[in-house]
C-alpha cells in the first residue's frame, strides 16, 4: 500500500505489517482513504478526531446555507388602510429576511369585472418596499386571484449573516447582571448598604 503519514508527508510504498507498526509507534490509526487507487492509500491519523471535525463542518455548512422560501401574503383589492400597512410591514420583515414574497389579491364577486383595482393595489405595494424588493414576476390573473411575486435585493446569506451580527451586538450591549438590593427602587447601593452587604457572614 503506499502510506501517508500523519502530517501529509509521503511514507512511499510499504507492506501492510510496516504500515500497523508505524500506526502503533505513532498511536494513530491506520485508514484507508483510497481503496480503488493501485495501490491503495492509506493514511496514519486520529480517526475519531478526523470524524469530529468532519461533523463540526457539516453542521457549519448547514447552518450557513440559505433555503429559497416564498412567503404568501393575501388582500382584497378594497383592502382597509391599517390591514394594508400591517399586511405591507409583513412583506418588508419578509424582504428584510431575505425571502421572496407571493401576493395574492383574492377578487370577490363583483371585484372580479375591475381587475384594475388590484393591479394598482400590487403596484402601490411594489412602490411602498421598492428599497427592499423589486418585481420579480410581473401581476398576473390566476381565476379569481391576481399574483405577484416580489424577490429582495438582499440575498438569503447576507440576511442571516446581519442578523447573527445584531443579536451578538444585543448581546453585548445588554446590562450587567444586578444584585436584588441594586434593583430595589432602582437606585444604586449607598456605601453603608455596601459595608453591610460585606460584613454579612456567608452561609454555611
Amino acid at each position: 500500500m503506499r502510506l501517508v503519514g500523519p502530517s501529509g508527508e509521503q511514507v512511499g510504498i510499504v507492506p501492510l505489517a510496516k504500515a500497523l507498526e508505524l500506526a502503533q509507534e505513532y498511536d494513530l490509526d491506520l485508514v484507508e482513504v483510497a481503496a480503488n487507487a493501485r495501490p491503495p492509500v492509506c493514511k496514519l491519523m486520529d480517526y475519531g478526531k478526523f470524524k469530529y471535525e468532519s461533523a463540526m463542518k457539516a453542521r457549519e455548512a448547514r447552518k450557513n446555507q440559505a433555503h429559497t422560501v416564498i412567503k404568501e401574503m393575501k388582500l382584497r383589492p378594497k383592502i382597509d388602510p391599517h390591514d394594508y400597512d400591517t399586511k405591507k410591514g409583513h412583506v418588508v420583515r419578509f424582504l428584510k429576511q431575505g425571502d421572496k414574497v407571493k401576493i395574492t389579491i383574492m377578487f370577490r364577486g363583483r371585484e372580479q369585472s375591475r381587475p384594475e383595482l388590484g393591479y394598482r393595489l400590487l403596484q402601490r405595494l411594489a412602490e411602498d418596499v421598492q428599497e427592499l424588493g423589486f418585481i420579480e414576476s410581473n401581476p398576473k390573473q390566476d381565476g379569481r386571484n391576481m399574483i405577484m411575486v416580489l424577490g429582495p435585493h438582499k440575498k438569503k446569506t447576507e440576511a442571516m449573516a446581519e442578523a447573527r451580527e445584531a443579536q451578538a451586538a444585543r448581546k453585548a450591549d445588554a446590562p450587567a447582571t444586578t444584585t436584588r438590593r441594586d434593583r430595589v427602587a432602582g437606585e444604586e447601593p449607598t456605601e453603608a448598604a455596601a459595608e453591610a452587604s460585606a460584613e454579612e457572614p456567608a452561609e454555611a
